[in-house]
């Protein structure tokens, strides 16, 4: 089968038990960079010497099919640089051409860079939404972040220390200068730093960049207050189109927070006048 195992994304001391006895039986493990495999087993004092295959975002797509081969007949480690495989790394054309073909797939888990900024984050944990990177050119940034402009679950992105500062530069100027946010720098290693404060305040410290691997977790949107005859006209639209009033109150009650009673109410009520 296929085998996606995470590796630590800083501290060695993060591999599981488990990581090490798979990398020390592993017969085939594909790479996203053959030579960070081997520092990692050399690091990890494993011994063993599997055939190691380059699988990153620029063959990934060529070498599925030859890797869901060789998973029909003994396991395939997959391994990103650092993390978990297919997030925000090479993996997901793999997995996707397996379940095609019948070919079992499962995963050796272990740390993640989203997870664990947003656990130290201090921002709501409940609901959440990854972004992966944000776009290169400021006007692919800006346009993405505007269609995120009104997501009120707590965002997580990646993010190149060179372009940190015009990120949350352009964060503030989408999303609010006062949104609270979260820069997390080298998480897991020794000069780990979580700086936390509003967009505006992380963009000026990071107006001349910064080192190491980035996570941004940004605050949701805040929750708008709903207008009740905006609601009602949503509820006599769905009924319009065949939905029973007492279903059409309860979904439009759900998306906006407003009483099902009193939508249902004042939908008879618009009936009868």
């Amino acid at each position: 089968m296929i085998i996606l195992a995470a590796t630590p994304i800083g501290n060695l001391g993060d591999a599981s038990a488990r990581l090490v006895e798979l990398l020390g039986s592993a017969t085939v493990v594909a790479a996203e960079d053959t030579r960070v495999t081997q520092r990692l087993l050399a690091g990890l004092g494993v011994e063993n010497r599997p055939r190691l295959i380059a699988l990153h975002e620029h063959n990934e797509r060529d070498r599925a099919a030859e890797l869901v081969e060789l998973a029909r007949d003994q396991d395939v480690v997959v391994l990103s640089d650092a993390g978990m495989p297919t997030v925000s790394d090479p993996g997901f054309p793999l997995v996707e051409a397996a379940a095609a073909a019948g070919v079992g797939v499962t995963v050796v888990p272990g740390p993640s860079a989203v997870l664990t900024a947003l656990a130290v984050s201090g921002l709501p944990t409940d609901r959440f939404t990854f972004e992966g990177f944000l776009p290169r050119k400021h006007g692919e940034r800006t346009s993405g972040l505007r269609a995120l402009a009104g997501e009120q679950r707590t965002m997580v992105f990646f993010e190149s220390p060179n372009r940190l500062g015009a990120s949350l530069t352009d964060l503030a100027d989408v999303f609010g200068a006062d949104r609270r946010a979260v820069v997390c720098r080298e998480l897991t290693k020794l000069h780990e730093e979580v700086r936390r404060g509003t967009l505006a305040e992380l963009a000026e410290w990071a107006a001349d960049g910064a080192r190491g691997e980035i996570v941004v977790v940004v605050a949701g949107a805040p929750a708008r207050e709903a207008d009740p005859a905006t609601a009602l006209a949503q509820v006599q639209a769905l009924v319009a189109d065949g939905a029973r009033l007492k279903e059409a109150a309860a979904e439009v009650a759900e998306a906006t927070g407003l009483s099902r009673r009193d939508l249902y109410q004042a939908a008879l009520a618009a009936r009868r006048a």
